[in-house]
């Protein structure tokens, strides 16, 4: 769906159905005046004695068919003092999926509603447009690649922002074009997650990301299981051991004019593109669902879609990095047992209690491996990597683990804002170091179920070089989901709090 705009005012608004958006009590007088101007139906349409404005709530009011706007959609938003962003978000994406049930074409949003609803959430114009096309674009995101009967009903060719200025500004046009990077690149994550194992392998996966690579002109390199061989990386590669799908690590750099030779920001997914547990195999049920357990791959491979999709004035300060650790971690002949120990990049023996607890040996090499190939400002990893942390925290929330008070801070800001809920969480080194203590090696894999969070953190901490900021994004409890803006399935989660990252240079930003 493209997005566009129609400033001028009133007389020069059109679409098929018009946005409104209305808080529970308001009449039509109050909720749109401006909009009464194009549709001076609108204030007696008879709907308007049936329409609350409750949270949830949709009606379509109905004028002349021979208007420029003929119709407009009610979009209840609840009590004003309740409304907050996310209820904001869920009513946009409702509204798209309603007008695409009704085959309407086109789309407009009511600018002086979506003002008037800023002004009152006490946020600048500009953020709820951001929020307002993200929430559209992601309403709309429906997975059928598999379905051989797909929807009858084709999305909204085009959505338009309705302005009463005789020009757009600035920052209210940067906000959209920003949010149709970011819905790009959480709908490429998305993609990725709900595709099945089959299908999405990890040499798959890796193509995908040369895909990004060359469509966005930026450097590309894959390891496979020679070169992962050749960097000392026993820990990935015990966990692609027991797979017929060789392991593959891709590197996607992107470097904006003007950032040559400044410090990188990396991001760095686990990409388990399916995880059976190995030889500590997983109960069955559920299992179907380790397809996901590459999306912190996949988040990060959506941050490097966004970033090529940015226009130059908002591209980040500093080259950005994405390394996508992929592999699979299956039962077999060849699998690593209970009991083994390797040896990962950095030198340090581990001893594999629990052939289950992968993720964090995938994560321990390639995070060695980044700080040797670049000198980060800072390194980031995101990862699906504890059940423990979706106990701790519940569906839809993502642990956040760092030393580093500003890091931590920016990261569940960021969330927040975004509409990813990340929560700081300890790092509680000596006890974890503790649970960690292995008889014949440097370190186990897996600790004890207390804690189980928190010691996966202090784990990969043994691999974060002195010096290095560095942040651990746990999302296991929030890869998958359903909401009027998430179809049923992969979220996506990550990409907008990692893009943040990406673009913040070390300042808080929105």
């Amino acid at each position: 769906m493209e997005i566009r705009f129609q400033a001028g005012g009133p007389s020069r608004w059109k679409a098929d159905v018009v946005l409104s958006f209305v808080f529970e009590g308001e009449h039509g007088e109050h909720a749109c005046p401006e909009l009464e101007e194009r549709a001076p139906w609108l204030g007696i349409a008879p709907a308007w004695r049936d329409f609350r404005g409750r949270k949830g709530e949709l009606v379509m009011f109905y004028g002349p068919e021979a208007m420029e706007v003929s119709r407009v959609l009610g979009v209840g938003l609840g009590k004003a003092d309740k409304a907050d962003m996310t209820s904001f978000r869920h009513a946009v994406g409702s509204a798209l999926r309603r007008c695409r049930e009704y085959d309407l074409e086109t789309v407009g949003l009511d600018g002086a509603s979506l003002a008037r609803v800023a002004a009152r959430l006490g946020v600048d114009f500009a953020v709820l447009v951001r929020e307002a096309v993200i929430s559209a674009l992601l309403g709309l995101y429906r997975y059928e690649r598999w379905l051989s009967e797909k929807s009858a009903h084709a999305d909204p060719r085009w959505l338009a922002l309705l302005l009463e200025g005789e020009f757009v500004e600035n920052d209210v046009r940067s906000a959209a074009r920003m949010a149709e990077a970011e819905a790009a690149g959480l709908m490429l994550a998305r993609d990725a997650a709900n595709d099945p194992a089959n299908v999405m392998t990890p040499s798959a996966f890796a193509e995908k990301a040369r895909e990004v690579a060359a469509r966005h002109g930026m450097a590309f390199r894959v390891l496979g299981p020679e070169e992962l061989a050749a960097e000392g990386m026993q820990a990935y590669l015990a966990v692609a051991r027991g797979s017929a799908e060789e392991p593959r690590m891709a590197v996607v750099e992107y470097t904006p004019k003007g950032a040559e030779g400044r410090a990188p920001v990396i991001l760095v997914g686990k990409g388990l593109c399916f995880d059976s547990g190995g030889i500590s195999l997983k109960p069955a049920k559920g299992m179907g669902d380790m397809k996901g357990d590459m999306s912190g791959a996949a988040a990060v491979l959506g941050v490097m879609e966004a970033l090529g999709q940015l226009d130059a004035s908002s591209a980040p300060a500093r080259p950005v990095v994405g390394i996508m650790a992929c592999a699979e971690n299956m039962p077999g002949g060849h699998a690593t047992r209970p009991g083994d120990i390797v040896t990962a990049k950095n030198g340090k023996s581990i001893e594999i209690v629990n052939t289950d607890a992968e993720g964090r040996l995938v994560l321990a090499d390639a995070l060695a491996w980044a700080q040797e190939q670049y000198q980060p400002f800072r390194l980031l990893d995101i990862a699906t990597l504890t059940g423990a942390c979706a106990v701790a925290l519940g569906l839809g929330a993502a642990g956040v683990f760092s030393e580093d008070d500003a890091l931590a801070e920016e990261l569940c800001h960021a969330g927040t804002t975004l509409g990813e809920r990340n929560w700081r969480l300890p790092l509680w080194n000596a006890t974890s170091l503790e649970a960690l203590k292995s008889p014949c090696a440097d370190m186990v894999n897996s600790g004890p179920r207390e804690g189980g969070a928190i010691h996966a953190a202090v784990f990969l901490r043994q691999f974060i070089r002195e010096g290095v900021t560095w942040a651990h994004i746990d999302m296991a409890a929030a890869d998958m989901g359903e909401s009027p803006i998430n179809a049923k399935g992969a979220t996506g989660f990550g990409v907008r709090t990692l893009l943040c990252a990406a673009l913040s240079d070390g300042h808080m930003l929105q």
